[in-house]
């Protein structure tokens, strides 16, 4: 059974750090692009970023951009989430999602793999 597990969550003062990890079972995903996304309360589930299998590519929301950075060890069949200088609106659910393929995309529909999803939330 293939599963993405997320970890890394957890309550953060505002201009905090949190590292979330994501981990890949039941097959390799080094063909896959893996992304992350996230859910606030009362709003759509939105792109965050994303990395292709060799890491050449990656991609970011505007509103984490220079803030966030994804990287992947295929070797551990693991995706990261860095997250610099936290802020109250990052606070969400987040999500790893993985994509067949080598083109990244911020489109959520073209994402057919989901992780249950780890709490992110940033105090002000």
């Amino acid at each position: 059974q293939v599963q993405l597990v997320e970890l890394g969550g957890g309550l953060v003062q505002a201009g905090g750090s949190l590292r979330l990890s994501c981990t890949a079972s039941g097959r390799s995903f080094s063909n896959y692009v893996m992304g992350w996304f996230r859910q606030a309360p009362g709003k759509e589930r939105e792109f965050v970023a994303a990395i292709t299998w060799g890491g050449g590519t990656t991609l970011y929301a505007d509103s984490v951009k220079y803030r966030f950075t994804v990287s992947r060890d295929n070797a551990k069949n693991t995706v990261y989430l860095q997250m610099n200088s936290l802020k109250p609106e990052d606070t969400a659910v987040y999500y790893c999602a993985a994509k067949f393929g080598p083109i990244a995309t911020m489109s959520l529909q073209s994402y057919t793999l989901w992780g249950q999803g780890t709490q992110v939330t940033v105090s002000s």
